[in-house]
């Protein structure tokens, strides 16, 4: 059985909704963190102008390797080693890889420690060069230190039982890496399950 994730099952329709306008005109999406592939197969059967390239840690790509094999398409190369705290990224298994534009990430910033989300930031500044390229947040956040809801505070609290390093994040200090790596804050949409949907633009 393949590897299977009840959330991005459940997510996947409106997120293909939300990202098919930011989409248009794009080439080649880097996926950080892309779990069990689920987007991706999804979004490029939808989107079949879109290369789709899932990257997650070395762990995790025999479940990402299934899933490709078994629903994937020519839009889905396979699947590259990355890790965030680890750079440069290094992106050319073979294949050139200068024509990603875009950068999506879903339900990753929360999981990882602050120096790696500071990291992810860096590494993605490094990887979109050219004014107009896009990074797309999935996941919950904090506004001014302040949860949205209370089952979000309480997420948070499992998450640091889970690991102390990890925790829903502040949209402000994201926003202020982003800008440091060259980004300007373009929108943030209101997502299900008290998650968001923020989109930078590489400005410089």
């Amino acid at each position: 059985m393949l590897p299977f994730s009840a959330a991005a099952d459940r997510n996947k329709d409106v997120i293909l909704e939300k990202l098919t306008p930011l989409l248009a005109g794009r080439r080649h999406v880097l996926e950080v963190g892309s779990g069990n592939a689920q987007h991706a197969v999804h979004v490029t059967s939808a989107l079949p102008h879109i290369r789709w390239q899932c990257s997650d840690l070395a762990e995790n790509l025999p479940g990402i390797a299934a899933r490709l094999a078994d629903e994937g398409n020519a839009h889905t190369p396979p699947a590259l080693a990355l890790d965030v705290a680890a750079g440069p990224w290094v992106l050319n298994a073979g294949e050139a890889h200068d024509d990603i534009d875009v950068i999506f990430t879903a339900n990753t910033l929360h999981i990882m420690s602050l120096d790696h989300v500071a990291g992810f930031f860096e590494r993605a500044g490094e990887t979109l060069t050219r004014p107009g390229d896009i990074m797309i947040v999935y996941g919950p956040l904090k506004y001014g230190g302040a949860f949205t809801t209370e089952s979000n505070a309480a997420f948070d609290l499992q998450l640091k039982s889970w690991n102390p390093v990890s925790g829903i994040r502040d949209f402000e200090a994201l926003d202020a890496m982003a800008g440091q790596a060259g980004f300007r804050f373009v929108s943030d949409q209101p997502m299900p399950a008290n998650n968001q949907l923020v989109l930078w633009e590489r400005s410089r």
